[in-house]
């Protein structure tokens, strides 16, 4: 098996970049597809005509439904067809990514990714995540390339909800130890090879800017302002995460997040936030010297380290079986731990992690 590594072909960040938006777009076609909520369209509409219209391009705006389903593609593809668009932007946060993204496969075109929060690690990836109109998982799509571009503009970013920011430090904080289990394990990244050389030092890099400027780019950003630190963990949370989650793989802390998606007490987390209790888990699974940093670090930042503070005020042992066994379903990332796990050992893990975390 190869070792394998992919990632956008250009990432671009820096505060104000997004006024650069047509230098880089002129290059793709002359008349994008614009995917963006109605409030992005009000904030950002602006400032990205103007760019593009400086350089030529005419944007044709699409405004998203809020949830990603097969209807809502087929509309927006018909609305790029209707207009002879020849490329496309997606504006916002990770639906509107993954939509932009099977859009531009769907009409094989070039595709931007303009991210206004750094919640998740979405913006670089080539994955799609499809819903039902109801809002439950139909289906992962694998576009057949990274984002053309991903352009941060970071003064957009800090002016997003703290919790958000906060948020994309708990995905970003399982990618070096998720990749570290499945390079010990020989398991397969997103790619369908090994991990590179690459990937383990990009992934390293993520968590060492996590523990040394993870904090003051919290209280940065709370200021609503952008220093080193911030574009720091910026990167950490887009780039640096992204590519190491694809390239470098998953193991338990996703699986835990994905069990604890299952119980209603859970549901208005996001998906960062989980993932960051998972980290946990996984760290006591592997008796990992890591774990109580990783455990003081979440408690620095704000992010959840006990079953309370992920909404579960009473602890429903039935629960958290539950919990353990869909983490341990046999196609779960999970089984990328370089060792045998079951439900009782995530189970046993949970609780431990939990009660550590408590004290």
């Amino acid at each position: 098996m190869a070792n394998t590594i992919i990632s956008p072909s250009k990432y671009i960040q820096g505060r104000g970049e997004l006024s650069n938006l047509g230098s880089y777009a002129k290059k793709y076609g002359k008349k994008p597809l614009v995917i963006i909520s109605k409030s992005g369209k009000g904030r950002f509409e602006n400032i990205i005509s103007t760019s593009l219209e400086d350089n030529a391009v005419t944007p044709v705006y699409a405004i998203f439904n809020g949830e990603i389903t097969f209807d809502e593609i087929s509309r927006l593809e018909d609305i790029y067809s209707e207009n002879d668009c020849d490329f496309v932007i997606g504006v916002g946060g990770g639906k509107i990514m993954d939509t932009a993204k099977v859009v531009s496969l769907n009409t094989k075109s070039a595709v931007i990714i303009i991210p206004t929060i750094a919640s998740t690690n979405a913006p670089c990836s080539a994955l799609s995540i499809i819903y039902t109109a109801e809002g439950i998982i139909q289906k992962v799509i694998f576009c057949l390339q990274n984002p053309n571009i991903v352009l941060v503009d970071t003064q957009i970013i800090v002016e997003a909800p703290i919790r958000l920011f906060v948020a994309g430090m708990g995905d970003a904080l399982s990618a070096y130890f998720e990749s570290r289990a499945c390079i010990a394990s020989g398991s397969n990244n997103f790619a369908r090879g090994k991990a590179t050389r690459a990937v383990q030092s990009l992934s390293k890099t993520c968590h060492e800017i996590l523990m040394q400027d993870g904090y003051n780019a919290k209280v940065a950003v709370e200021q609503k302002v952008c220093t080193q630190a911030v574009e720091n963990v910026i990167e950490a949370n887009t780039y640096l995460s992204g590519v190491g989650f694809e390239s470098g793989g998953l193991a338990a802390a996703h699986a835990v997040h994905d069990g604890l998606n299952k119980l209603a007490e859970c549901h208005d987390f996001y998906h960062g936030e989980k993932v960051a209790f998972g980290v946990i888990v996984q760290l006591v699974l592997e008796n990992a010297p890591e774990l109580n940093e990783v455990i003081a670090f979440c408690k620095s930042v704000g992010l959840p380290t006990t079953l309370k503070e992920l909404g579960i005020e009473k602890i429903n042992h039935d629960d958290i079986k539950k919990v353990a066994e869909i983490a341990t379903h046999p196609k779960q990332t999970i089984h990328s731990l370089p060792f045998k796990v079951t439900a009782a050992d995530v189970y046993a893990a949970i609780l431990v992690a939990d009660s550590l975390s408590s004290n």
